[in-house]
């Protein structure tokens, strides 16, 4: 047997009345979540699901997710976990293709209104069949929206013994962000997320007297899964949890919890260090550990907060399809900033071409992966999954370059690199380059259609408060500094820029 549900509930066995999550003014035990879990898996196995069923959970960084999540593992049942910000629409689309049983739902909020969505979603799929409210006011037995989860648990029993599952079971099925076609499902196993979770807790030091983790990346998503909530219940942290990110506020709440681990995007490092200089906000004194993945890093990020927080990010790299995690700049060797680190623990990696041939040496290539955190494949699509994997190697789509200690360096994503009159450009070197422009704060590249060259180059800028530059000045200064075939003719400036809910820049919406 092998369950993910372990990391909750050996921590809730060793320490029942340690501090699991902070949310708000509460602070709840172990013992607690684990007993609602437990109620959570007595409901479904009433309700006819149980080993091998898919139940989708659509909710913010609140309490519910660990229960309804571990609940749904408990039960031997895979967890689908949604992406907040979907429509009715897609939400639909992700029951049906998941083959969704049953739809955990958040009640929402006037700016959030998902439970509106979840529900529409809900009886628009075609064979979910069970649809439970997780209502906005703690504890509310009553929802417009349907069944409340504290109705259905009423006289649920807080025991349950753990559905007996194999390692390469499904444990959960996690969306990619169908940036090419629909969305697809990625099926990982137990051993998959355990391992990964493991490896993680193995890689990253604990703080001395315990760790309080910050949870601000969406726990539906599997970096904010993995590194924060389910390394976090495995080494007995407390996980603080986050709804939505705001800089100043999750400032605010590292100094109050004193939190000292870390995980997010660029994006948010950024965000915090803006707050910080544009504020003078007090860097909080806690933090131990920062990581850093889901994109690269800017190296003028990278060094900003290493001198402004006392603290270096460390940068790692990985997919959904990987568990996440597949590398990391190590806390055991020297980091080396603007790379993604070596492979962690039990995981390989290479550079491959376009038909699967290794590259030797420093590449460029695409970046292949194999080890025990690889899925098992995409939920119900053989063709699509027999297009990435191969002989146990998956390939990532990612173009990356190796230095000579083996540390690996994201050039781009194959699909984001611009093809300019036949010369291959790679956006991530451009928005360095112009992040260390005094009046550029952030940058994103994209390709435009082109009549003659095919591609143009466009930079999308956020000016440093108080700046001044001009398009023109920026493109100057851009020839000056780039190869002729490489800096951007086109130079438009943002207020702000498009971003997933964990806070990628949305290149398609630029483009």
């Amino acid at each position: 047997m092998l369950n993910l549900s372990i990391v909750l509930e050996d921590s809730a066995r060793a320490t029942p009345d340690g501090t699991a999550i902070v949310f708000g003014d509460m602070r709840l035990p172990y013992s607690m979540i684990d007993t609602v879990a437990a109620q959570v898996a007595n409901l479904l196995a009433s309700r006819g699901i149980g080993k091998g069923d898919k139940v989708a959970l659509a909710c913010p960084n609140l309490p519910y997710f660990p229960f309804v999540y571990f609940g749904i593992l408990k039960a031997g049942a895979t967890v689908v976990p949604l992406n907040v910000l979907l429509q009715s629409r897609e939400i639909a689309y992700h029951l049906d293709d998941s083959d969704a049983k049953a739809l955990f739902c958040f009640e929402g909020t006037p700016e959030l209104p998902l439970g509106e969505r979840g529900k529409a979603g809900f009886e628009a799929a075609e064979g979910c069949e069970h649809f439970f409210v997780l209502p906005a006011t703690p504890l509310a037995t009553e929802s417009v929206y349907g069944e409340s989860i504290w109705a259905a648990l009423d006289g649920m029993s807080g025991v349950f013994e753990t559905v007996q599952t194999a390692a390469e079971d499904t444990a959960v099925i996690l969306y990619t962000s169908g940036t090419t076609g629909q969305p697809k499902g990625a099926e990982l196993s137990h051993q998959n997320m355990l391992m990964n979770a493991i490896v993680c807790d193995r890689m990253f030091p604990s703080a001395e007297g315990g760790d309080v983790m910050m949870a601000v990346l969406p726990l539906f998503h599997s970096f904010g899964q993995t590194v924060v909530m389910n390394q976090g219940f495995l080494r007995r942290a407390t996980v603080v949890l986050m709804p939505r990110f705001e800089p100043g506020d999750a400032l605010a709440l590292m100094a109050k919890e004193g939190v000292t681990f870390f995980a997010g995007v660029p994006t948010m490092y950024w965000a915090m260090l803006s707050k910080v200089h544009a504020d003078g906000v007090a860097p909080p004194t806690s933090l131990r550990t920062a990581v850093a993945g889901g994109s690269a890093s800017p190296l003028e990020v990278l060094k900003d907060f290493e001198k402004t927080f006392g603290v270096a990010i460390l940068e790692g790299y990985g997919l959904s399809e990987t568990s996440p995690v597949a590398s990391f700049n190590q806390p055991d060797r020297p980091a080396k900033p603007g790379t993604v680190g070596t492979p962690i623990w039990g995981v390989e990696m290479k550079l491959i071409d376009s038909g699967w041939k290794t590259i030797e040496g420093e590449g460029p290539g695409e970046i292949a992966i194999r080890g025990h955190n690889i899925m098992k494949g995409y939920y119900g699509r053989p063709e699509a999954t027999a297009e990435v994997m191969r002989d146990g190697w998956f390939r990532s789509g990612d173009i990356a370059t190796r230095d000579a200690d083996g540390h690996y360096a994201i050039v781009d994503r194959s699909k984001d690199m611009i093809i300019r009159g036949g010369f291959n450009v790679y956006p991530r070197e451009l928005e360095e380059v112009l992040m260390t422009h005094e009046a550029v704060s952030l940058a994103a590249v994209v390709g435009v259609p082109h009549e003659s060259l095919g591609e143009e180059i466009k930079a999308y800028i956020i000016r440093t408060p108080g700046s001044t530059a001009t398009e023109d000045e920026l493109i100057a200064w851009a020839k000056e500094n780039m190869a002729a075939y490489k800096y951007p003719r086109v130079v438009e400036f943002r207020d702000e820029l498009p971003m997933t809910a964990t806070g990628k820049i949305l290149k398609r919406e630029l483009r």
